[in-house]
């Protein structure tokens, strides 16, 4: 009786520690609290709205093609290392906007607020998302009596976000809608990696002052990212995602020991120590 429980405490020591390592993490699946059937309230729409330094593209058409292209700016057709001047609203539109070498020209808004076109010189449109703004244009223009039943397409050109952090693919990319959720940003750069701390995750604001907005929330609750003000982006945020506290262990000296095969060897070795040691004082004791 005695050998076999000396064989055996070993294997004991050795299984408990493995079942300590393979417990399950927690904190990794999004919005726990989420159950079938569940309605999630949400803070108010927030579309992007113009800001200075933003570009956007604006394209009138009309019933007289020629009359249209007094409105647009010229679309470039790089080919062979020459670059081509192609009207929007001329017979070239097609081929002009065909190519992914193409390049649209932009209107930058100005610090006023402006931009500068064609025709109707300065027309005010920051604070303005993309509807109001090719609203806005479309009735100066009727307004002018120049062209008839105009459309006005207005489109985002150089607005943008940055993922940092602990995500698949950090980086800038692109905002093309007018709604633009933290989701959206998540899903662009391949998802939180996981190492990334979902209960802590930052947004950085330009609020337009010499202050900078910082928003935190966790992903793992619904109520938290849904209510944030951070849950629509905006141009120029900044979002990061923290390591986890597992990350942050393992990056001090003691916490890349523990990674290394003679520690655990140490702490497998000393575990099977104490457990004979406490089997055979048992025996002892029962003696």
């Amino acid at each position: 009786m005695k050998k076999s429980l000396l064989r055996i405490a070993p294997a004991v020591a050795a299984a408990v520690l493995l079942l300590a390592g393979c417990s399950v993490p927690k904190n990794l699946v999004y919005l726990q609290d989420v159950k079938n059937g569940s309605q999630i309230h949400t803070v108010p729409s927030s579309p992007i709205r113009l800001k200075p330094m933003d570009q956007i593209s604006i394209v009138v058409t009309g019933l007289d093609p020629q009359v249209s292209a007094m409105f647009n700016l010229p679309v470039y057709s790089r080919q062979l290392g020459a670059a081509q001047s192609l009207t929007v609203g001329s017979g070239n539109m097609g081929g002009g906007l065909s190519g992914g070498s193409n390049g649209m020209s932009g209107y930058t808004v100005d610090s006023q607020g402006n931009i500068d076109f064609p025709v109707l010189g300065k027309i005010y449109v920051q604070g303005k998302t993309r509807a109001e703004t090719s609203e806005y244009v479309k009735q100066m223009l009727i307004d002018s009596k120049q062209i008839k039943n105009p459309i006005v397409t207005v489109e985002f050109m150089n607005l943008g976000f940055s993922m940092l952090g602990e995500v698949s693919r950090p980086g800038r990319y692109r905002i093309d809608r007018d709604e633009f959720t933290v989701f959206d940003a998540i899903s662009l750069a391949g998802d939180l990696t996981i190492n990334g701390h979902r209960q802590d995750i930052m947004l950085i604001r330009d609020s337009g002052t010499d202050r900078e907005q910082v928003y935190t929330f966790d992903i793992t609750k619904s109520y938290d990212v849904y209510s944030s003000p951070a849950y629509y982006i905006q141009q120029g945020d900044i979002i990061y995602v923290t390591p986890s506290q597992k990350i942050l262990r393992e990056s001090t000296i003691m916490g890349n020991a523990a990674l290394t095969p003679s520690f655990w060897i140490s702490i497998v070795s000393s575990a099977t120590s104490i457990a004979t040691s406490i089997i055979s004082l048992a025996l002892l004791i029962t003696k």
